[in-house]
């Protein structure tokens, strides 16, 4: 499907949703249930393209594993692969080899790896030969660049012949996620150390055991851009805790100047709408991928923003910075970077008369498709390649027709 075209025509929201399950979750705990030998029980696996390629894979035998452009299947993969003394030769898409893995793959060649560079150095294809224990079991690797690194190499940690000391230099980003991923160790026999800078997993045993994935709080982000869009709403989003093991679930707080409360329930999280605030500022340092969302929505509500922590946006799935910028500019908004500390501002825009349809671009990326997909809640939107929701959300259209979106 090369576009489809949404409307809400009232405006007037009020539904009860299942949202999807979390990829990062069920990404994590497939990998630490096969580093247990297989053996637990998961439930609630997320039905995102991403977590079905790594099921696939996981289950394979092929010397060639293709994660398609599943980031996160790259760097876990990669680690599992070489720790299991397994040669693979890890590629993915024409932008998945654009992605570094060079920090990761330099660490594990430390600790005992052998991986070579198929073509450019610093980047997938990469091809893994074997494992043979240094001797080695203190690292350092940056902490701001990518928490996926982190995770790849503690989850393998518990195996290593003298465990690990992993060393973060640095400011330390996305620090939810790596917490994320030490709390799912735990809840498979495996405990940890974390004192200052530095994270210290004895070698240790994984026991199989049955863990739920929760449901998606980056999911969630969409549904609680559309509750500040629409005229009236109220939006229970089930499946979610508020003691959440994931990053994202910052959302509730950073959406409260936006016009969003959240009242959390038995079955999840109440969705209402409140008055928004004229400005805002966030440090998405630990929620990175909740700030497409959260610039869609200022600039269409006309509210200023200063966002930091988004630079690790440039080397997602496309430079999300400049595709927040290039899709802004579509209905007069702006995302300006300020060449200080890294800062970007949203300053109030003078908003396109409300009939003037606009139509978003996506780069092959499922986020900007659902980021902007709340804006048919103010106009006609007509979203391109709709179809790349299923790398995390393959039921958000759905979802979003059961909320009263006409989509044609």
């Amino acid at each position: 499907m090369d576009f489809i075209r949404l409307h809400h025509p009232t405006g007037k929201i009020n539904t009860t949703i299942q949202l999807a399950s979390s990829k990062s979750e069920s990404n994590r705990s497939l990998v630490i249930n096969a580093l247990s030998g297989g053996k637990g029980t998961l439930t609630n696996l997320s039905e995102a393209r991403d977590t079905q390629t790594m099921q696939r894979l996981l289950a394979s035998n092929d010397q060639i594993w293709d994660v398609l452009d599943a980031g996160t299947t790259m760097r876990f993969l990669t680690a599992y692969a070489a720790i299991t003394n397994q040669e693979k030769i890890m590629t993915g898409t024409a932008r998945m080899c654009e992605r570094p893995i060079g920090l990761l793959v330099d660490a594990l060649r430390v600790l005992g790896a052998t991986i070579d560079y198929v073509k450019q150095e610093g980047y997938p294809p990469i091809h893994i030969k074997g494992f043979q224990f240094s001797g080695k079991s203190h690292i350092q690797i940056r902490g701001d660049v990518s928490s996926q690194y982190i995770s790849a190499l503690l989850m393998i940690a518990p195996l290593l012949p003298e465990g690990l000391q992993l060393e973060l230099t640095g400011v330390i980003g996305s620090r939810p996620y790596i917490e994320m991923t030490l709390r799912q160790m735990e809840a498979f026999g495996v405990y940890h150390e974390w004192n200052g800078n530095i994270i210290r997993v004895k070698p240790q045993t994984y026991q199989p055991t049955s863990y739920q994935v929760e449901s998606d709080w980056s999911g969630a982000s969409y549904w609680y851009s559309i509750v500040a869009l629409a005229e009236e709403a109220e939006i229970e989003l089930l499946g979610l805790k508020e003691n959440s093991l994931q990053g994202d679930s910052h959302i509730a707080e950073i959406m409260v100047p936006l016009g969003v409360t959240s009242t959390f329930t038995k079955r999840g999280v109440l969705l209402k709408k409140i008055t928004a605030q004229p400005s805002i500022v966030v440090d998405f340092s630990d929620c990175p991928d909740l700030a497409q969302t959260v610039a869609v929505c200022c600039a269409a509500k006309g509210i200023e923003a200063e966002f930091t922590g988004i630079e690790s946006l440039k080397i997602k799935e496309t430079d999300r910075v400049k595709a927040i910028q290039n899709e802004l500019g579509k209905f007069n908004g702006e995302l300006i970077e300020v060449e200080i500390n890294h800062k970007y501002k949203i300053p109030k825009p003078v908003l396109q008369d409300n009939h003037t349809p606009v139509r978003i671009h996506t780069y092959d990326d499922h986020r900007m498709a659902m980021a902007f997909a709340p804006l048919g809640l103010q106009r006609e939107t007509v979203i391109e390649h709709p179809n790349v929701v299923v790398k995390s959300y393959p039921g958000f259209w759905d979802d979003l027709r059961k909320a009263g979106f006409v989509i044609s």
